[in-house]
Parts: structure tokens; C-alpha cells; sequence
């Protein structure tokens, strides 16, 4: 509720109370900090559909709202920013540095860990850093890539509570976990149900896995991107839960980005490049009902891959 009183408490009042509504919602209203790299915009969606601010922005694949209200997200493929409550730049960090100069290198993932530090994931030259305020790298993990691209080696990336690393390598389309050390011990190879195919819409198909979480109960929950689907996965690598691309009634999934295990055992996930004719955001329940839908091809479009959802 801090974060969420911190927001209200600074948004524009007069632009509210004038701006139409653009975001459409099916089930409890909330408000939704969303981020489209067609659109290059970030903005905050307040419950009744209306534009609360926008930022310009570059290329995202991440995005996160710190416990401080503060917003940490990436303006480019290298660049990362954190803005405090008055959405004013505070602190940022480009991966060009740290032996990176001359060679190529993207961020699709990073996370501001429980010390301060800030993990980021750099592909191209495969690794995981953690560097303090000042940028230096307090330390550093090699990742294992079969499929090498500054691109598209990883995608989102999260360090676990037992201080494991959960990387979503996209172009080898495995899910890999890493100890500090660099160490795979565990991975999961994203199945291709039917021959690949081209494209990022619904018609396209591929194992371009994007996120993997770690749920309490010691399953994975997968994001398969363009594999149209989530996954919860055992540690023994069984599929127990699945959610596919014509499961939820009148909607098509196309590239699922990022997942999300609610407290109340619903899942959500972000709907990428499926088309102004599906929600962008959906929450469902473990029987595949869905209960909760954020769409707004005004505001953002067809390229919305991460968002954060406060709950009333």
C-alpha cells in the first residue's frame, strides 16, 4: 500500500480529471505501470483507464517497482535507470563499461537485490553482474549459451531466494539455474510441441522461452514466449500446469513474456504481440478461468512485454 500511496500522492491531478480513458478492464479495477517498445512509451494506467504519467522510453524487456516506490526500468538495450517518487532519474548504469567497450552487449533482465546491489544480465558476452551504487561489479557469473547472441542469449532472469540464478535463455530455449559460481544445476528444455515457425504473432511458433520464476512450492513457472504458453514445472522437470495459446475462452496468446504466482494462487502473464483484439495483460485461476483482463492499444500497442500490476 506504501508504493501504491506514494503514487497517487503524485500524480497530476488536473491532467486525471481531463484525460480520457484509454485502458479497458475486465474484472476488480487496478492500476497498471506498463511499458511498449513500439509506442516507446512508459506510462502509469490508473484503475478507471486514465492516463496517470508517461515517459518517453527506448527498448524494454524489463521493468520493476521497488519497495521504495522508486522505479527501476531500461531506456535502450544497455541502459539502466531508476527514478524516485517524483519519476526524476536518481542513479543509472550502461553496460557498456566493465570490459564491455568495443563489443556487443544487450540487457533484457536485471533486479535490484535485498543488499542495494542491482543484478543485471548482459548478453553477448554471457554473464550475470552485481554492481554496487557506483557501478563497480561486486561479482560476476559466466553463463553457459550454446546459441550465441548479443540479442537474444537471455531474456528475463531472476536470482532466487536460495541465491540461485533462474536465466530464460531465449535463442537456446532453455530455462537454466546457475549457482554463484557459474554452475548449471538445472535446466529445462522449453518442448516444440510443432515445427517452428517465423514471426511474432499468434501465427508464429517457436521454444523463445522469456521468464522463469521459482514459486514456493519449489516449482518453475515459465513464460515460453513464443511458444504461446506458461508452464509450471517440477524440479524433476514434469509439466504439472499449462496454460496454452486457445485455452482461455475469446482470447489468443501469442508471445507470453512475463508470469506471476499471485498470493491467492492465480497466475498472470503478459500477452505480447497477439493484436489489438486480445488484452495485453490477463489473470487466471488455476482452472483456467479468467478473471482479470488490462488492455490499451492507445496508450501502448503491439509490443508490450513487461508491466507491473498494484493490486487494490
Amino acid at each position: 500500500m506504501k508504493n501504491l500511496f506514494v503514487l497517487v500522492m503524485l500524480l497530476p491531478a488536473v491532467a486525471m480529471a481531463k484525460a480520457p480513458p484509454t485502458a479497458v478492464q475486465t474484472g476488480t479495477p487496478r492500476r497498471v505501470i506498463a511499458a511498449d517498445s513500439s509506442t516507446k512509451t512508459l506510462a502509469s494506467v490508473a484503475p478507471d483507464g486514465r492516463v496517470e504519467w508517461r515517459l518517453p522510453v527506448g527498448a524494454i524487456h524489463d521493468l520493476h517497482l521497488l519497495p521504495d516506490g522508486h522505479i527501476l526500468y531500461q531506456d535502450g538495450w544497455t541502459r539502466i535507470v531508476e527514478l524516485d517518487e517524483h519519476r526524476k532519474p536518481i542513479w543509472d548504469y550502461n553496460s557498456k563499461r566493465n570490459g564491455n567497450a568495443g563489443r556487443s552487449v544487450e540487457v533484457h533482465a536485471f533486479e535490484r537485490l535485498p543488499d542495494g546491489t542491482t543484478m543485471i544480465v548482459e548478453s553477448g558476452p554471457a554473464r550475470i553482474i552485481e554492481i554496487d551504487r557506483e557501478g563497480s561489479v561486486v561479482r560476476e557469473v559466466p553463463l553457459t549459451v550454446k546459441a550465441r547472441s548479443a540479442h537474444s542469449d537471455t531474456r528475463n532472469a531472476r536470482k532466487t531466494a536460495a541465491g540461485t540464478y533462474l536465466v530464460a535463455h531465449e535463442k537456446d530455449g532453455v530455462v537454466r539455474e546457475y549457482d554463484t559460481t557459474g554452475k548449471v544445476i538445472w535446466e529445462f528444455d522449453v518442448p516444440l510441441e510443432k515445427p517452428a515457425k517465423g514471426g511474432h504473432g499468434p501465427e508464429a511458433f517457436g521454444d523463445q522461452v522469456y521468464s522463469a520464476v521459482r514459486l514456493e512450492n519449489g516449482n518453475t513457472l515459465i513464460g515460453t514466449g513464443n511458444g504461446h504458453s506458461v508452464l509450471e514445472v517440477t524440479p524433476a522437470k514434469e509439466i504439472v500446469w499449462k496454460v496454452g495459446q486457445h485455452d482461455l475462452e475469446g482470447i489468443t496468446l501469442a508471445w507470453v513474456t512475463q508470469v506471476e504466482r499471485l498470493a491467492n494462487g492465480n497466475t498472470r502473464l503478459i500477452n505480447c504481440h497477439a493484436g489489438p483484439d486480445n488484452p495485453q495483460i490477463i489473470e487466471v485461476t488455476p482452472e483456467k478461468e479468467v478473471v482479470w483482463t488490462f488492455r490499451d492499444f492507445k496508450t501502448f500497442g503491439n509490443s508490450l512485454p513487461v508491466a507491473v500490476v498494484l493490486d487494490p
